[in-house]
């Protein structure tokens, strides 16, 4: 009966100190060290990758946003956001809900439709999608033609937080966006260029633009003294 009690008393302290030197290696030591790991080699990643204007921190390089005008009613929760359309504008974000759970926070929730591809519903989306792209982005001298629309524009991607468009869906913009602001319309066409990133090692991806950067970049374009 002893030998059994002093046995038991041996694993369980045996126990103990496995906790004890794990939840030290594992739970502190470890952390310590890819976190200082990251610090030192890659801070801007491990930090978000955060992006800066006028020295604040205005967004991740990683996650979407939306460029929407204000409420005309801020209690009505059912009211559609309208897009500001001095702005280039991000991908669609349809399918992702709203916040009811807890209203008190400005939740970004992420998520696909899940609509198959001959869903009607999908498919009146991106119908009107592609006319209110039509409608949006035509201006007195340019006129925009639905064969013009690329798919990103009428559709949102699998988290619906992708922060980059197609070069073609931002040349799409870059009319409106000019006239909107009373820009020349080859100021806002280099801006797009200087924006615009290939493909990853030249093979990866495709072509892509930051929304978040290259509207940091308009702002900037549209502060600067007219020559």
């Amino acid at each position: 009966m002893n030998t059994s009690l002093r046995n038991t008393g041996r694993l369980i302290t045996a126990a103990v100190r496995t906790l004890l030197v794990l939840t030290v290696v594992c739970g502190v030591l470890y952390p310590l060290a890819v976190t200082g790991a990251a610090q030192a080699l890659f801070p801007g990643k491990a930090n978000g990758s955060e992006v800066k204007a006028d020295g604040k921190v205005v967004g991740s390089s990683l996650i979407g946003q939306s460029y929407s005008l204000p409420k005309e009613n801020p209690d009505d929760a059912d009211e559609a956001a309208r897009a500001d359309l001095r702005w280039f504008q991000p991908r669609p974000s349809n399918g992702l809900g709203s916040n009811s759970v807890n209203t008190q926070y400005a939740l970004i929730l992420s998520g696909a439709t899940n609509r198959s591809g001959d869903n009607a519903e999908l498919i009146q989306w991106v119908k009107d999608a592609k006319a209110a792209v039509v409608k949006d982005n035509s201006t007195a001298t340019h006129q925009v033609k639905p064969s013009q629309v690329p798919v990103d524009a009428v559709t949102s991607s699998g988290s619906g937080l992708d922060p980059h468009i197609s070069p073609e869906y931002a040349e799409l913009q870059v009319h409106r966006v000019a006239e909107r602001n009373a820009l020349p319309v080859g100021k806002v066409d280099k801006l797009l260029e200087e924006h615009t990133d290939g493909r990853i090692l030249g093979f990866i991806g495709e072509p892509r633009v930051n929304v978040l950067q290259l509207n940091i970049g308009l702002k900037e374009l549209m502060s600067r003294p007219t020559s």
